[in-house]
């Protein structure tokens, strides 16, 4: 299964939302990665590659809408993301799950700069139009609030 991926990747410039099924597995091996070893790699820049990292991750899928970003989330295990309001230059997203309250309360210091680089350029290819994205941690009720930022 694993080798029709990779087939896959090689052979296309985006992963069509269809073959995500084919990736999931288990989200601690994901999570050592994340918050051990690429933050000792990047050092001090962690934080702006993580998400530049993410903006470009979301190029590699064929993203056309809301429900297409939603499904990648809780697909790729990272949680439940949900539009909770849209204004003229911005929309909020929530992200909650177990994983998510998992990670808040691990002794780990998780961060999410890599999905806020995603959503941005999610929403980017969606809309057409230049975005940067925030993130805010809700550490008492484990949620995480994007908010995306149309820069033009």
């Amino acid at each position: 299964m694993m080798e029709r991926v990779t087939e896959l990747s090689k052979q296309l410039t985006t992963i069509p939302i269809s073959q995500l099924e084919e990736l999931h597995t288990s989200g601690a091996g994901f999570d050592i990665l994340r918050y051990l070893a690429l933050p000792d790699l990047l050092g001090d820049e962690a934080p702006t590659l993580l998400y530049y990292m993410g903006k470009n991750l979301a190029r590699k899928f064929d993203i056309n809408s809301i429900d297409d970003i939603t499904h990648i989330f809780e697909t790729l295990g990272i949680g439940k993301m949900e539009l909770v309001k849209e204004k003229k230059r911005e929309k909020t997203f929530h992200l909650l799950s177990d994983s998510v309250v998992l990670r808040l309360k691990s002794p780990i210091a998780a961060d999410f700069r890599l999905e806020a680089g995603f959503l941005a350029e999610a929403i980017q290819m969606i809309e057409g139009i230049e975005c940067e994205c925030t993130e805010e941690i809700n550490r008492r009720i484990h949620q995480i609030q994007f908010t995306v930022f149309y820069t033009n």
